[in-house]
C-alpha cells in the first residue's frame, strides 16, 4: 500500500512540475482515489487554485470519505492535514467569488466532515448564503436548511426565512427528496396550517411516485415526530415504503425508524414480522458495537428465546466496548424487554462506572430510572448516581430538570432526603408544567409515607409544600385557554396526587374549553378521559358530535379509543344510534387499514399460535388476547346465529389459575354471612366459574318458594372456600335443567374499580356487560357496590345480614 502511494505522489509531481491549465486542474481533482492525492495538488498548486478548483477540492475530500464504509473513514487524518488548513483559508478568501451552488457545496462538505476547527469558514459561508437566498434553487435551499440543522440553527432568523421561502414556493415543489429535506429542516418555526400544507403536498408527492426511497419516507415520518403528530394516512403510506423497500434497509435505518414509531406512538405488525426476519437472518453481520447495540435495540424486545439469548450474551462479551451512549440504549431496551438478566446487567454496571461523568443531568435521570427498574443491585454505583444528581440539582435552575431530578432521587434504594431538595422543588414550584408538578407531588407523598424526611420541621415543610404545590397547579389550570397545549400536559399525568387535588378542576376547565374540541384532538381528549376514569355527559355528547360530523377525517384505529371510551364509561350520547352505526360503519368500511389485525384473524389459530408470539412486546400480547377472549365470548352469547365456536378455554384456564385476586378476607367475610343467611356453606359456592369462565364471587339456588338449595343434594362437589370452582364440564353447565321457577344466584361484590371516579358512582361498562352476560347465562345478579356494603347504613354485622338478606330474597 505504501508502495502505490509512493508512485501515485512521484506521478502526480512529474505532472505538477509542468504548466498546467484551469481545466485540466480541475480534471485532475475530480480524478483523484485518495486524500493524499488532492493534498498534493494543493500544495503544489496553492497560488492558482481558484475559488472553484478550492470548491472542487474540499467537495472530493468529503466524496472519498462517503465512499468508504463508516468505521473506515479518516475524517480524523483529513481535518489535521496542514494542506486541509490551508485550504480552507483559501476558500474563506474567495467566498464572495462563488457561485451559488458552490456556497452550499462547500459548506455541506466542510460540516459532513466535522471540521469544527475552521468554523470561521462555515460562519462566512452561512453569511454568504444568507444573503443569496432569494435566489437558491430548491436543492441548493433544502441542502443549505441541512446545514443550518447540522449546526443547530433550528430557531434562526436565517430558518424562518427559509420557511417563508418555502411557503412562497411549495406549490412549484416536484422532488419529494427535496420537500423532505426542507420539512426536517423547518419543523421547528411552521404553524399549523403551514404544516397541514405540508403534509398534503408530502402525500400527493408520495401517489404521484411509483418508487420512492426509503430515506425520503424515514425524513417525513421524522417530520411527524418533529412536530408531534401521528397522521396517519401519511405514516401508513410510509410504512407501506419500508415494506416495500425492505431488502435495501440497513440496521442503521431499521432502528432509526422503530424509534421515530415509538415514539409516536405508532405500531404495524408488518413492518414488526419483517423487520423481525430480516434482524434476525443477518445477526452474524454485525459485528461491531455500533450496529450490534441498534440491533439489540430493534430486535430484542420481539425476538423469540434462542435469539434473545444470542443477543444478550453477546451483549455481555461486547460490555467493555459500548460507548456511553450505548450502554443507555442497551440498558432502555433491557427494560423494554423485562430482561433482568443478572449476568448482563452486573457487565453493564461495571461498565457505567468509567462512564458516569460524560452523561448529562437527562441522560443521568434515564440512567438512574433503567437501573432500578430492572433491580440493578451495585450499591456503589447508585451511590455515585445519587451525589451526581443532588450536585446537578443543586444548580439547576430548568424547572424540567429539577422536577426529573427530584422523581428519580425517590426511586433510589434508601434514599434520605436532604432539607436543600425540598427548598429547591419549592423555588421552581411557579414555573412547572402539570407533569412536573406532579413528579414533585409523587416523590414528596412516596418520602414522606416511608419515613425519609427526618430533619427537624420537616413535616412542617413537608405541608407547606403541598400546599404550594395544589395552589401551582389550581393556578396553571385556571390559566389554561388552550385545550391542546392542556391535553399536552395530562398525557404524563397520573398518580394519587392528581386524582385527589385536580381530578374534577381538569374536568371543569375541560368542559370551559368545550368549543375547542374538534376532529384532530378528539383522540387525545378520549384516552384522557378514559385514564381519568370521569363520567362527564357534556363533554362526551361534544365528542360523539364532533366524531360524527367529522367521521372521514378520523383515522379508524383512533375511531377505536372513541369507543372504548364510551364502552368503558357505560354512557350512551343522545343519539346513540347515530354515534355507534357511523363509527362502526367507518370502521367496516376500513378493515383493509387494520392490516394482519382483521376479523379473518380473530378466530384464527394461526393467528393466536404465531402472529401474538411472533412480533408483539409482551404487554401488547396479554392485552390483544385478552380482548380476542372477549370478543369470542360477546358473539358467543350475543349472535349465536352466526355460530362461532368457543376456542378460548385453554387461555381462560391459565389466566384464572394464575390469578390472586380471590385471596381476600372481605370475600371470606361476605361468605360467612352469606351461610347463616342461607343455613350452612353447602348452599352456595364461592369463586364459580361460569360457562365462558366469567367468575362469580357467590352462587346459590333457589326454588320457587325461595328456599336455598343443597349443592350436595344435587351432586355437584364444593370446592374449599377460597379456591376456584373448576370442572370438565363448564360448557354443559348453563344447559343443564333444574327445577321449574328455580332461580340461580350470582352474587357480586363491585369495588371501587366497578365505579367512575366522579360522584355519580355510574356503574362502567365492563361489569355492566358481565351483568348482562350473566342473565343470558341463567343467572339472576345481585351486584353489592362498595359504597353501600363500607356506609354508616351498614356499619354492623347484623345490618349487613339484614341487607343480602333483602338483596337475595328480592324484599323491597
Amino acid at each position: 500500500m505504501l508502495c502505490v502511494r509512493q508512485v501515485c505522489l512521484f506521478s502526480l509531481r512529474r505532472y505538477q512540475a509542468r504548466t498546467l491549465c484551469n481545466d485540466l486542474l480541475l480534471s485532475q481533482i475530480n480524478c483523484c482515489t485518495h486524500e493524499d492525492e488532492v493534498f498534493s495538488l494543493v500544495g503544489w498548486n496553492k497560488a492558482r487554485l481558484s475559488e472553484k478548483h478550492v470548491g472542487i477540492a474540499l467537495n472530493m475530500l468529503w466524496q472519498l470519505q462517503k465512499k468508504r464504509p463508516f468505521l473506515l473513514r479518516t475524517s480524523d487524518y483529513v481535518r489535521s492535514h496542514s494542506q486541509f488548513l490551508a485550504l480552507c483559508i483559501l476558500a474563506e478568501n474567495k467566498v464572495e467569488h462563488m457561485e451559488d451552488e458552490a456556497i452550499v457545496d462547500t459548506l455541506y462538505s466542510i460540516l459532513r466532515l466535522n471540521a469544527e476547527d475552521h468554523i470561521s469558514l462555515a460562519e462566512v459561508l452561512v453569511t454568504e448564503a444568507w444573503k443569496r437566498l432569494k435566489r437558491l434553487s430548491l436543492p441548493a435551499l433544502s441542502k443549505f436548511a441541512l446545514c443550518l440543522c447540522k449546526q443547530h440553527r433550528h430557531f434562526s432568523p436565517v430558518i424562518g426565512q427559509v420557511a417563508h421561502i418555502v411557503d412562497m414556493k411549495l406549490d412549484s415543489v416536484q422532488d419529494i427528496r427535496v420537500l423532505s429535506v426542507l420539512m426536517i429542516s423547518i419543523s421547528d418555526v411552521i404553524t399549523e396550517s403551514f404544516r397541514d400544507r405540508l403534509l398534503h403536498k408530502a402525500e400527493q408527492l408520495l401517489e404521484e411516485k411509483d418508487e420512492v426511497h426509503f430515506n425520503y419516507a424515514r425524513r417525513i415520518v421524522q417530520f411527524l415526530q418533529n412536530v408531534k403528530l401521528r397522521y396517519h394516512p401519511l405514516l401508513e403510506k410510509c410504512n407501506r415504503i419500508f415494506l416495500e423497500s425492505a431488502s435495501h434497509i440497513d440496521v442503521h435505518s431499521m432502528s432509526r425508524i422503530f424509534g421515530l414509531y415509538e415514539q409516536l406512538g405508532f405500531d404495524n405488525a408488518e413492518f414488526r414480522l419483517m423487520a423481525k426476519q430480516l434482524l434476525s437472518e443477518s445477526m452474524d453481520d454485525y459485528y461491531d458495537p455500533e450496529t450490534f447495540v441498534k440491533l439489540f435495540f430493534a430486535l430484542g424486545p420481539m425476538a423469540g428465546s434462542k435469539i434473545r439469548e444470542r443477543l444478550l450474551v453477546t451483549a455481555a462479551h461486547m460490555a467493555e466496548e459500548f460507548s456511553s451512549h450505548q450502554v443507555l440504549v442497551i440498558l432502555k431496551t433491557m427494560q423494554k424487554m423485562k430482561c433482568r438478566n443478572s449476568h448482563l446487567l452486573k457487565k453493564m454496571a461495571s461498565v457505567l462506572h468509567k462512564h458516569l461523568d460524560s452523561y448529562q443531568v437527562l441522560q443521568l435521570v434515564k440512567l438512574t430510572q433503567y437501573l432500578v427498574v430492572l433491580h440493578c443491585q451495585d450499591l456503589e454505583l447508585f451511590a455515585k448516581l445519587k451525589m451526581l444528581l443532588l450536585g446537578y440539582l443543586k444548580f439547576s435552575v430548568i424547572p424540567a430538570d429539577t422536577a426529573a431530578i427530584i422523581r428519580v432521587l425517590a426511586m433510589l434504594p434508601s434514599f434520605q432526603v436532604e432539607e436543600m431538595i425540598i427548598n429547591k422543588a419549592a423555588a421552581v414550584l411557579p414555573q412547572c408544567r402539570l407533569q412536573h408538578l406532579n413528579y414533585i407531588a409523587t416523590a414528596l407523598v412516596k418520602w414522606n409515607h416511608h419515613g425519609q424526611l427526618h430533619w427537624q420541621n420537616s413535616s412542617e415543610l413537608c405541608a407547606k409544600l403541598l400546599q404550594k404545590l395544589n395552589d401551582c397547579g389550581f393556578q396553571r389550570l385556571q390559566k389554561a385557554n388552550n385545550l391542546n397545549l392542556l391535553l399536552e400536559e395530562l398525557t404524563h399525568v397520573n398518580g394519587e396526587w392528581f386524582e385527589e387535588v385536580l381530578s374534577e378542576e381538569t374536568m371543569a376547565m375541560c368542559q370551559r374549553l368545550i368549543d375547542q374540541i374538534t376532529w384532530a384532538n378528539v383522540l387525545p381528549l378520549s384516552i384522557f378521559l378514559i385514564k381519568s376514569d370521569h363520567r362527564c355527559p357534556t363533554l362526551f355528547d361534544r365528542i360523539a358530535s364532533v366524531t360524527v360530523e367529522n367521521i372521514d377525517k378520523i383515522h379508524p384505529t383512533e375511531i377505536y379509543f372513541i369507543l372504548l371510551l364510551f364502552s368503558a364509561l357505560n354512557y350512551d350520547p343522545p343519539d346513540n344510534e347515530d354515534f355507534f352505526n357511523s363509527c362502526i360503519q367507518h370502521l367496516t368500511c376500513n378493515l383493509s387499514k387494520f392490516s394482519l389485525l382483521d376479523f379473518s384473524h380473530f378466530t384464527s389459530r394461526y393467528f393466536h399460535g404465531f402472529f401474538l408470539q411472533s412480533v408483539l412486546p409482551d404487554k401488547m400480547k396479554q392485552r390483544v388476547h385478552s380482548s380476542l377472549m372477549k370478543l369470542n365470548r360477546a358473539v358467543c352469547l350475543e349472535c349465536p346465529e352466526f355460530h362461532i365456536p368457543w376456542f378460548h378455554g385453554p387461555y381462560c384456564q391459565r389466566v384464572f389459575q394464575n390469578s390472586t385476586s380471590r385471596k381476600n378476607p372481605l370475600r371470606q367475610h361476605i361468605h360467612r354471612i352469606l351461610t347463616e343467611i342461607l343455613g350452612g356453606s353447602h348452599y352456595s359456592r364461592i369463586s364459580v366459574l361460569t360457562p365462558y369462565y366469567y367468575e362469580i364471587d357467590f352462587e346459590c339456588v333457589l326454588d320457587v318458594n325461595k328456599k336455598p338449595l343443597s349443592y350436595m343434594a344435587q351432586n355437584i362437589p364444593l370446592d374449599g372456600v377460597g379456591r376456584i370452582h373448576l370442572r370438565h364440564d363448564i360448557k354443559d353447565e348453563g344447559t343443564k335443567a333444574l327445577p321449574p321457577g328455580t332461580q340461580k344466584i350470582a352474587l357480586e361484590f363491585l369495588d371501587s374499580k366497578a365505579f367512575s371516579k366522579d360522584y355519580s358512582r355510574h356503574l362502567k361498562g365492563e361489569p355492566a356487560v358481565k351483568k348482562r352476560h350473566l342473565e343470558m347465562l341463567g343467572y339472576r345478579v345481585v351486584q353489592i357496590s362498595h359504597f353501600e356494603w363500607n356506609s354508616m347504613v351498614l356499619s354492623t354485622q347484623d345490618e349487613q345480614l339484614e341487607y343480602l338478606r333483602q338483596q337475595l330474597y328480592g324484599i323491597q
